[in-house]
C-alpha cells in the first residue's frame, strides 16, 4: 500500500487528514481541538492516519490569529536579552510582569533588540498581543518600531516625553532630591554622581551642556532632583563631578577610577541606580575605603539586592514589583487609551550612608 505522503509537495493540511480519515473536516477538527465529543474509534482512526502522515496537529498560531488574540505580551529591550536576568532591576520588574500574566494565563515573549539590524525583524514578527518596551537606550527607535506594528504597548523607564504613549514611570526629581537631602542632612558636601545615560553611545564626564541638551528626560530629571537640593545646602553643584555611565561593570568601574583619581575626593556618591551604587561599594572596599566612614553612597531603584549588600544599600526605591502588574494590565486590558502614570519613590535608610567624615 503507498504512504499516504507520496507525491505531497506542500505540507500535510488538516483537510489531508479528513479526506484519508473518511471524516468530515469539522470532525477531524473536533479530534485535535474537542476530542471529548468525539467517538473513541473516530478519534483512534483520525489519529492512526495523522501520524501515518506525519501530521502533528493544527499549527495553534494560525488558531490564534483567527481568534484575534495570542494571549501573550511582548517584553523588548534594546539590551541583549541577557539583561533580563543579569540587571537587578530587570528582574524585579519581570517578576512583577510574570504575576500579573500568570493571573489570566497570558505568556510573555522576550524580544530583544540589541542587534540593530535585526530590530525591526524581531518586532514586526513577535507573536503577542501588545508589547512593554524597557525604554533605557536607543528606546525612541524601539517605540517607533512598535508604533508600526500597530499593536498597544506601554513604555517604562521612558526617556523622553510623549504624551502620546503609555507610560509608568516614578517621580525622579523627587527621588534625586530625597537622596540628596539624605547625605546633605549627614553633614557631606563634596559630591560625586554616577549617571544613567544622557544620550547615546557615549560614556564619561559630563559637562552641563550636556545636561541641558540631554535626550533622556529620566537622567536629567534626577540630576534635576540632586543639583536643586545640594543648592539649599551651599553646595556649588558646578564643581560636582558627573559621569556618565552605561549602568553595567565596566563603564561604572571607569567612573569610579576617573572620579578618585586625584585632587579632593567626595565623601558622598549619588548613583542612578542601585546596580552601580553596589558596584561601587565592591571597587571602594577593594581599595581600603570603608562605606560609609570614607564615602557615604545612594542607589536609586530599591531591588533585593542592595538589603544583602555589605553595607546594606541606602536607596530611593520604586515599587517595581506593582510598575510591572501595571504594565502588563495595561496590555492585557487595552481599551484603546493612552495611560500615562507617575508612581512615587522612597528613601530606605541603609548603612552604607552615615555622616561626613571629619576634616
Amino acid at each position: 500500500m503507498a504512504s499516504p505522503i507520496e507525491g505531497h509537495a506542500r505540507p500535510i493540511r488538516l483537510a489531508d487528514i479528513a479526506k484519508a480519515a473518511g471524516v468530515s473536516h469539522g470532525t477531524a477538527s473536533n479530534v485535535f481541538s474537542r476530542p471529548e465529543i468525539v467517538r473513541a474509534e473516530v478519534r483512534e482512526r483520525v489519529k492512526a492516519v495523522a501520524e501515518a502522515m506525519g501530521y502533528a496537529g493544527p499549527d495553534p498560531k494560525g488558531r490564534l490569529l483567527r481568534a484575534g488574540k495570542v494571549n501573550a505580551i511582548g517584553v523588548g529591550t534594546t539590551e541583549p536579552l541577557s539583561y533580563f536576568f543579569e540587571d537587578p532591576f530587570a528582574r524585579v520588574m519581570m517578576a512583577g510582569i510574570s504575576e500579573a500574566c500568570d493571573a489570566t494565563g497570558a505568556g510573555i515573549a522576550l524580544v530583544s533588540a540589541a542587534n540593530q539590524e535585526k530590530l525591526a525583524w524581531n518586532i514586526q514578527s513577535a507573536l503577542v498581543d501588545g508589547f512593554i518596551l524597557f525604554c533605557i537606550e536607543g528606546g525612541s527607535r524601539l517605540v517607533d518600531l512598535t508604533r508600526e506594528r500597530r499593536l498597544p504597548f506601554v513604555a517604562l523607564e521612558l526617556g523622553f516625553h510623549d504624551e502620546t504613549i503609555s507610560a509608568i514611570g516614578v517621580d525622579n526629581v523627587a527621588g534625586g532630591q530625597l537622596a540628596a537631602r539624605h547625605l546633605a542632612e549627614l553633614g557631606h558636601r563634596r559630591f560625586a554622581v554616577l549617571s544613567l545615560t544622557l544620550g547615546e553611545d557615549r560614556t564619561g564626564f559630563v559637562t552641563p551642556e550636556m545636561v541641558r541638551s540631554a535626550i533622556y528626560t529620566g537622567t536629567r530629571d534626577r540630576l534635576a532632583g540632586y543639583f536643586e537640593e545640594l543648592s539649599r545646602f551651599g553646595v556649588d553643584t558646578t564643581k560636582v563631578p558627573i559621569f556618565e555611565t552605561e549602568n553595567e561593570e565596566k563603564s561604572t568601574r571607569a567612573g569610579l577610577e576617573a572620579i578618585f583619581a586625584g585632587g579632593e575626593q567626595p565623601t558622598a556618591i549619588l548613583a542612578m541606580s542601585d546596580r552601580m551604587a553596589l558596584i561601587a561599594i565592591e571597587w571602594l572596599t577593594r581599595r581600603g575605603l570603608k562605606v560609609p566612614e570614607d564615602v557615604a553612597i545612594v542607589g536609586f531603584d530599591g531591588v533585593p539586592d542592595g538589603a544583602l549588600s555589605d553595607p546594606p544599600l541606602t536607596t530611593i526605591a520604586q515599587p517595581i514589583t506593582e510598575i510591572g502588574r501595571r504594565a502588563a494590565r495595561m496590555i492585557l486590558d487595552f481599551d484603546g487609551a493612552v495611560r500615562r502614570e507617575t508612581m512615587g519613590v522612597e528613601l530606605v535608610v541603609r548603612a552604607s550612608t552615615g555622616p561626613a567624615p571629619r576634616t
